[in-house]
């Protein structure tokens, strides 16, 4: 393998970090909660698939695939419904989304 682990692992972290981050620090603008989730995602992914090719095990790049589609589904379909919102009350931010249900 070209890199240490301990870089891939490092540099996962940081990424999966930045999207805890970004989830934290931003209550407001539901695409941009979105876009952290799928950064932590992809993040778990790239663990599953450097284990799988350290451990030279080719179920943790299967499962990385299936986490892949089943998150590519959910922001399409995430996406979709603030498409439709957006619409509808012209603003995506959380605190109308809440406004809205009650």
């Amino acid at each position: 393998m070209g890199f240490s682990l301990n870089i891939l692992i490092f540099t996962t972290t940081i990424i999966f970090l930045l999207g805890a981050f970004g989830l934290v620090l931003n209550k407001r603008n539901l695409i941009l909660i979105l876009m952290s989730i799928e950064l932590m995602l992809v993040a778990i992914n790239l663990n599953f698939i450097i284990f799988s090719v350290y451990l030279d095990d080719i179920f943790g790049q299967i499962f990385a695939l299936y986490v892949l589609t089943i998150a590519a589904a959910e922001s399409a379909i995430g996406l979709a419904i603030f498409t439709i919102y957006f619409k509808d009350k012209q603003s995506i931010l959380l605190d109308k989304f809440v406004l809205a249900r009650g």
